[in-house]
């Protein structure tokens, strides 16, 4: 399967690299002008391939975001997506010969794509261009400078992918319970309001919260599992042991574990089912999805409160994701993709993605005051709650992190059907262990 997947790739990649113009008008002239002068006077085509490794990035917020605006101050360049089949890891897309220009990543790939060596150190175009590195959000720009850990700079964050609290306003009402405050929330104060709309009616078995199990609500404090350090688990620390007592909480309320000891509820469960009646997720994570269905004629009756937190972080909420375009080292127009980002990154730009849902990388608190304008969905939301608090900078990923968070699922699973917290956490740590030590024997 994946020889096959790898072939298939490299099919694609010389499909697009047959269409790809072959004049590079990035160099500066003989008269010393920046590449950016040259790019935007040339008539010569370029064309920069484009490609994502993670995070959610629709066609249309592609088309909207990154293609349109880049074409429009330089309309010699044009950015095409690589979209290669479902399932392609970061290692199978470079392992075929492909070539991207720019890469789309999240921190469930930077780690993958900082071992596999594709990044372009910035800092010499950074310095050509004189790109204001001071407009970018430190919480987002800090944790992108932090990927190296050597002082390179891989990535420039493009927007903050934030957490909020989303409400099903029917259950609220249909129980009588008022809806959660604008204020944020403790988490015993969001879990006791849970408690209240859990209950079965009609056949119907409404869940009154699902916190987002030890995985989501450790962003609150933005915790490792692997300490970076000395490499071992992190999870026999005294705030991973707050974070799963709240979830056993958060299982424990009478009527929570559903059929077969369900214990996790999403999207389906607020979107489809609509027996969720608060979910605190990802903004990217559901405001898109929730769009689609208005334009199906099916909406949901749903608001926005911030993202509860512990009593000691009131006033912060938690890992801001940090969505980000970088340069790959093999790409022959490194100064066009520069120059791309930092359209991208320009006010104009940012300002189109805070219209149309996303919060903006840059420094700008009227941008806020604009967010969800042009998104119908959003039309009559409290969309100023997303703004309630001050985002956490995510932490750097250690490279197994990814690898073991399997062990953290498990040990919420055991947690929901009986096990106590502290022989959860002390099998998860020990699973934790032996795998890093098996990962690090098979580098």
């Amino acid at each position: 399967m994946r020889k096959w997947l790898s072939a298939l790739l490299v099919l694609v990649f010389i499909a697009l690299a047959g269409c790809t113009g072959k004049n590079d008008v990035s160099s500066p002239s003989a008269a010393g002008n920046p590449a950016g002068e040259a790019a935007a006077g040339s008539k010569d085509p370029v064309k920069l391939q484009f490609y994502t490794s993670s995070g959610t990035l629709t066609n249309t917020e592609f088309k909207t975001f990154i293609a349109d605006p880049v074409n429009k101050k330089y309309p010699n360049i044009t950015i095409e997506r690589i979209e290669p089949p479902t399932g392609t890891t970061p290692e199978d897309f470079f392992s075929s010969g492909a070539n991207p220009d720019l890469i789309y990543s999240s921190s469930t790939t930077h780690t993958k794509l900082l071992s596999i060596g594709v990044y372009q150190d910035l800092r010499e175009l950074i310095q050509k261009y004189k790109f204001d590195e001071s407009r970018i959000k430190p919480f987002l720009y800090n944790y992108a400078k932090g990927l190296s850990g050597k002082g390179e700079i891989f990535a420039i964050p493009f927007n903050s992918n934030q957490h909020i609290l989303y409400y099903n306003k029917d259950i609220f009402d249909k129980f009588g319970v008022p809806y959660p405050s604008d204020q944020q929330m403790t988490w015993e104060q969001a879990l006791e309001l849970g408690r209240l709309l859990t209950k079965t009616e009609n056949g119907v078995n409404y869940i009154g919260i699902d916190a987002e199990g030890p995985i989501g609500i450790a962003k609150n404090l933005a915790l490792p599992i692997i300490d970076s350090k000395t490499g071992k688990s992190f999870l026999n620390s005294p705030d991973w042991v707050r974070v799963f007592a709240i979830a056993k909480q958060n299982y424990e309320i009478p009527g929570y574990l559903g059929k077969d000891n369900k214990y996790v509820y999403g999207r389906d469960e607020f979107m489809k089912d609509r027996n969720l009646a608060m979910r605190p997720t990802w903004l990217a994570n559901m405001v898109g999805p929730l769009e689609e269905l208005r334009q199906q004629g099916l909406e949901v009756n749903w608001d926005i409160a911030p993202i509860p937190t512990f009593s000691d972080h009131l006033g912060q909420t938690r890992e801001a994701q940090v969505h980000t375009l970088s340069v790959s080292n093999k790409s022959k127009h490194k100064d066009e993709a520069f120059l791309a980002i930092a359209q991208i990154l320009s006010e104009e730009v940012q300002r189109i993605l805070a219209r149309n849902g996303r919060v903006p990388a840059i420094i700008n608190k009227e941008l806020e005051k604009e967010y969800g304008a042009d998104i119908p969905v959003l039309k009559g939301k409290k969309v100023q709650n997303v703004f309630v608090g001050e985002p956490l900078q995510e932490h750097n990923f250690h490279q197994f992190e990814l690898d073991v968070q399997k062990y953290v699922t498990e040990a919420a699973k055991s947690i929901a059907t009986g096990t106590d917290v502290n022989t959860a956490i002390r099998k998860a740590s020990e699973s934790v262990d032996k795998e890093v030590e098996r990962l690090q024997k098979n580098k």
